[in-house]
């Protein structure tokens, strides 16, 4: 039997994902295993997932992973490099992943690799630090750097969202020298972002932009049927949808309380953008006041809210290491998985909050990150009467009996 490890937020699931964990088995086989590491609360785009980690891993396993377990908290709110490790980490350390399956605009595993290699190449920095002195955004400035050691077709593969985090992923795993294997499996229909399904598929952003406007009905008929049942179960118990601006308040003070020593230590004070971010949160009255006049052609969008972000849950810095797999759901064909991570993990495996306090202390300190960020994204639920604090010391794996497919 092989084991598929995909990283994902589904954020929330829909039919582009639901193909991807068919095309994978379609490649590996009908009885492949999938073992997901998944965000959990907030998403590497500096936003609130729109449901809570434990209906959205259900989904997952009710959909068709077999094993959700957590893209800590650190990883999974920072940069595409950043992201890309801390997802790997999770799957290689289970000592059971064969296979690191995942979307891909162009489809094709040799030019990815060979991107991977070119960032990773002692020619890379220099080339980048050339096309950054020209005042170009990050993004293009890698891209320029890349165009020049490989060409610019290939350098152009890296603007897919999909592409980028699976050029990611792969240098990830070279570093690590891991010997899971990758499968990149083309994406069809919406482009990441796009605003409209396209060959029957849409976009995660587009259904959240759909929710957003009220188009509830329309929103729900694009998720996955489980994904669907779960945002109703959520909807029905005041906890979704949730949204970064219901905490709009809250943000605007935390940002406003800071120092700018204190805002430094979120870009490493390395670029003088904290400096901007702390002149424009002293006046705006706004977050996308405050995103708009802190923007500039060189700073991405994304880049400044994860930076609010981790500014709102006290984020600094990210550990070194991931200190502990977190399970968050499972079926039956999961647990199998489960038990054989006892002699095949190289990490130690939460399934119960307990479990944390026969850790070391950096597991420890992780988890109590984790639940005080817990108990901010509850302030953001609709009905506050559902956001009592202290949920993520209460919590255990959500256990599907079925094999989930």
């Amino acid at each position: 039997m092989k084991t598929a490890g995909m990283i994902i937020e589904y954020n929330p699931m829909h039919s582009g994902h639901a193909y991807l964990l068919e095309e994978t088995r379609r490649r590996l086989g009908e009885d492949a295993a999938v073992v997901c590491a998944m965000s959990g609360d907030f998403v590497q785009r500096g936003g609130f997932a729109i449901l809570r980690r434990q209906a959205r891993a259900r989904a997952a396993v009710e959909s068709g992973a077999d094993l959700v377990l957590e893209l800590p908290l650190p990883w999974a709110v920072s940069s595409a490099e950043g992201f890309a490790q801390g997802g790997v980490s999770v799957l290689h350390a289970t000592g059971l992943v064969d296979y690191l399956a995942f979307g891909s605009e162009c489809g094709c595993g040799g030019t990815l690799d060979n991107l991977a290699a070119a960032l990773l190449s002692g020619d890379f920095p220099p080339a980048l630090k050339a096309a950054l002195s020209k005042g170009v955004s990050f993004p293009a400035a890698r891209e320029a750097a890349v165009a020049g050691l490989l060409s610019p077709a290939e350098a152009a593969v890296l603007r897919g969202p999909n592409d980028n985090l699976a050029v990611e992923y792969r240098k990830a795993l070279l570093r690590m020298n891991s010997p899971i294997r990758t499968l990149a499996v083309r994406r069809e229909g919406a482009p990441h972002d796009g605003e409209a399904p396209s060959g029957g598929r849409p976009s995660a952003s587009h259904i959240r932009s759909l929710l957003r406007s009220g188009e509830r009905e329309k929103a729900l008929s694009l998720m996955t049927g489980p994904m669907a049942a779960a945002y109703l179960a959520e909807e029905a118990a005041g906890r979704a949808p949730v949204v970064m601006e219901t905490c709009q308040r809250g943000i605007l003070a935390r940002l406003r309380s800071m120092e700018e020593a204190e805002f430094a230590l979120l870009d490493g004070g390395r670029e003088g953008l904290h400096r901007r971010l702390y002149r424009v949160s002293r006046e705006a009255a706004s977050l996308e006041a405050v995103l708009q006049e802190a923007k500039t052609k060189r700073f991405t969008h994304a880049r400044l809210r994860r930076m609010v972000l981790r500014a709102y849950l006290g984020l600094t810095d990210t550990p070194g290491e991931v200190p502990y797999l977190r399970v968050l759901a499972a079926n039956a064909r999961g647990r199998e998985l489960l038990a054989r991570m006892r002699t095949t993990a190289s990490l130690p495996v939460v399934t119960k909050p307990a479990d944390v306090r026969r850790l070391g202390g950096s597991a420890q300190e992780l988890f109590r990150l984790e639940a005080r960020a817990a108990d901010l994204y509850a302030l953001a639920y609709p009905d506050l009467r559902a956001a009592a604090g202290g949920s993520l010391w209460r919590e255990s794996p959500v256990m599907i009996q079925a094999a989930g497919r």
